[in-house]
């Protein structure tokens, strides 16, 4: 379990993780040497499972945003496996989700143009199998992060504890 320390620490790297750790302790209170061990820990144990670069997607040219909806006939683990291994080829599907309910696999695909997603799509569909593909485009980004909400990752406190 993260203890109120640990969630403080992930939500200044969420935002920014190139800060220096000196900059990060001092903040939530740290001296340098424990901000990093916590760090090293939270690496460790894959609560941080990477840093990256966030990217603005017009300016290297993937600025639309496709959602693709695919609904399929098929459930054998050699056809899931083999549609696994095409979908996670492909760089310009961003996200990749097996579903509950209607929707078998959601996908978020980022492309320059609806001729760049013509072209996946075509792709995609030579090598697999579908029974059914829907694929609606965003018209306008609302809402995007990389950063998780950390209120679920705090301990409980005493009040709750003590159902009062």
């Amino acid at each position: 379990m993260l203890d109120e320390m640990d969630v403080k620490i992930l939500a200044i790297l969420q935002q920014d993780c190139t800060r220096p750790v000196a900059e990060i302790g001092k903040e939530v209170g740290l001296s340098t040497t424990p901000c990093w061990r916590r760090i090293q820990k939270l690496e460790e144990l894959g609560v941080i499972q990477r840093r990256v670069a966030v990217l603005d997607p017009v300016k290297v040219n993937a600025g639309v945003t496709v959602f693709i909806s695919i609904k399929t006939d098929k459930h054998s683990l050699a056809w899931l496996e083999r549609f696994h291994g095409a979908v996670a080829e492909f760089p310009e599907v961003v996200e990749f989700y097996r579903m509950s309910g209607d929707v078998d696999y959601l996908l978020r695909v980022a492309v320059p143009d609806i001729a760049a997603y013509d072209v996946f799509y075509k792709k995609l569909i030579s090598q697999v199998e579908i029974a059914k593909v829907s694929s609606a485009f965003a018209m306008e980004e609302i809402k995007h992060t990389t950063a998780l909400p950390l209120t679920f990752a705090r301990p409980p406190s005493d009040k709750r504890k003590s159902g009062t």
